[in-house]
């Protein structure tokens, strides 16, 4: 059997029945938005509204090649999550999670990645974007457990990020090292050759880890049932790829959209 063959021996139903069990009689926490995959075109296209609209805010000249769906929406190794308001359906959040598993990463088309994450199963979250409203917060670490719960559902051994300043240091608190420490911030052609920090986070040792760091995020990751975040099946068919002649009204008017 290959690295990236299915893992029979801890598939998908397994991985979730382990962490609902583990969650069992624990507290069930509401959210005022639902976290969903990507399934059709028009969830896409929301997506995309969430993602051009964070990116315009800060690096405007990239977010120009960001007004429609990407290539990378569409491929079998991607899903796309996205987050939507309870009141009133309109998009809040999103992101896309990519796998090594039929080619390499985005962040490998420029650099070529230490030994300790060779051969092994990883992911790489980009186009993280957020309404900056009153649940903005909340919705970036919704999103980041979903990250997390679709690694565990998947075998995933690293997450692997990259994050220009201030972002980084977010991701310094999430606990994640870097991938190059002594090399710093890197240019990365899937991202418009804005030098980024390289950094990554061993899944196995998720929960052990924070439970160490008494991490304030703990009880948010493993101590809270979230029904509202379903990030859906292992396997999931991709997305039909349609044809998108034009987006329109990509501006969302009343609200500020920060990437992450």
């Amino acid at each position: 059997m290959s690295l990236f063959d299915p893992v029979v021996s801890h598939p998908a139903d397994a991985a979730r029945a382990t962490r609902e069990a583990r969650a069992a009689g624990r507290a069930i926490e509401r959210l005022p938005f639902t976290i969903r995959r990507v399934e059709t075109e028009a969830d896409l296209l929301k997506a995309v509204k969430i993602r051009h609209a964070a990116y315009a805010r800060h690096v405007p000249d990239f977010a120009r090649s960001l007004a429609l769906p990407e290539a990378a929406d569409y491929e079998d190794d991607t899903i796309v999550l996205l987050a939507e308001s309870k009141l009133d359906g309109s998009p809040i959040g999103s992101t896309r999670i990519r796998t090594n598993l039929f080619r390499p990463l985005g962040v490998e088309e420029s650099v070529v990645l230490p030994s300790w994450l060779q051969g092994r199963r990883l992911v790489e979250a980009t186009r993280l974007g957020i309404d900056e409203g009153r649940t903005g917060r909340v919705v970036k670490m919704a999103l980041i457990k979903a990250c997390f719960m679709y690694c565990e559902d998947n075998a995933i051994d690293y997450s692997v990020a990259t994050g220009r300043p201030p972002v980084d240091r977010q991701y310094e608190q999430l606990l994640f090292s870097d991938v190059f420490p002594e090399q710093g911030a890197v240019p990365l052609r899937h991202v418009g050759n804005l030098p980024h920090r390289v950094m990554a986070f061993e899944i196995a040792s998720f929960e052990q880890r924070y439970r160490d760091a008494r991490h304030p995020l703990s009880k948010f990751f493993f101590d809270t049932q979230h029904p509202d975040i379903d990030v859906g099946p292992a396997t999931p068919p991709a997305l039909a790829k349609t044809r998108v002649a034009k987006v329109t009204d990509l501006t969302l008017h009343t609200r500020q959209f920060a990437i992450c």
